[in-house]
């Protein structure tokens, strides 16, 4: 009986200490101790996630350095992959646009047959103005046949081989086109220079010429065929004792960067030169 009354007591004490401590807590009491007691542990807690995360990174740092090179590489790679299939499809645009601008002018000049031609040199100096075009004698180019683009006159074929074909340009200082001025009516001679500049010549004093007129070609003298757009004029001249007036003239084809052409290949080119009487 003893041992058990003393075994209740034991149990009632510890319910009732427990319960003291239980309260103490809750009360608020103990927090002083708790941080006392848990900071360090807590300090030690961070230290040693700290010193586990730096290591972790040491020893990831590399591989991940080495994986972003390999993805820096690729993605560099796959750049400039795009970047040459941009290039090209602008390329392939631009050829296209020029075609199908060929293609139009041809169907609007359905009177004349043409062949088609790509650039592949050119000499533009003081001294020549002339393009290389990659179609020739196999292919029906002749000498003297005209040559053209969707804008306008580009020039005459000179020289010709089997597979390509030397084209004089307007702007040559030997070229000369016999044109007509659209608003006018007016005849007159379109020459070139050693400047690469075309300008009107043989325009006679009486004829009013103004800035803006359409300058076409006449078809006279047998070497280009009538009503090919050659440019606008861009302002008229009158020396002091001369016998005609001239003006300047701005060709409508950009010659620096063409990159095809129409050779008109059933214009019959005239030589009319024996006819010309000798000054």
């Amino acid at each position: 009986m003893k041992f058990l009354n003393f075994r209740n007591l034991q149990t009632i004490i510890l319910i009732v200490v427990i319960s003291g401590l239980l309260f103490l807590a809750l009360s608020g009491y103990f927090t002083p101790v708790f941080n006392l007691s848990l900071n360090p542990l807590i300090s030690l807690q961070s230290w040693l996630s700290v010193r586990y995360l730096s290591a972790r990174d040491f020893l990831t740092t590399p591989r991940d350095v080495t994986q972003l090179r390999e993805q820096n590489t690729l993605l560099e790679s796959q750049v400039s992959q795009l970047q040459t299939q941009l290039i090209v499809m602008e390329e392939r645009l631009g050829e296209a646009q020029v075609c199908f601008a060929l293609l139009d002018f041809g169907r609007t000049n359905p009177q004349y047959s043409y062949i088609a031609a790509t650039v592949i040199g050119r000499e533009i100096s003081p001294f020549l103005q002339y393009i290389i075009i990659d179609r020739g004698t196999n292919h029906g180019v002749r000498y003297g046949m005209p040559v053209v683009t969707q804008q306008g006159l580009v020039g005459r074929v000179d020289a010709v081989i089997a597979g390509a074909a030397r084209v004089k340009l307007i702007t040559d200082s030997t070229s000369v086109v016999n044109i007509r001025l659209q608003s006018a009516g007016i005849e007159a001679q379109l020459v070139g220079s050693l400047t690469g500049d075309v300008a009107l010549d043989m325009i006679p004093l009486d004829q009013v010429v103004e800035p803006g007129d359409v300058v076409l070609t006449s078809g006279l003298g047998g070497n280009f065929p009538p009503n090919v757009f050659v440019g606008q004029v861009l302002s008229t001249q009158r020396r002091e004792n001369a016998l005609f007036q001239t003006a300047t003239v701005q060709p409508i084809v950009d010659f620096e960067s063409i990159s095809a052409v129409l050779v008109v290949n059933n214009f019959q080119a005239v030589d009319i030169t024996p006819l010309i009487p000798e000054p």
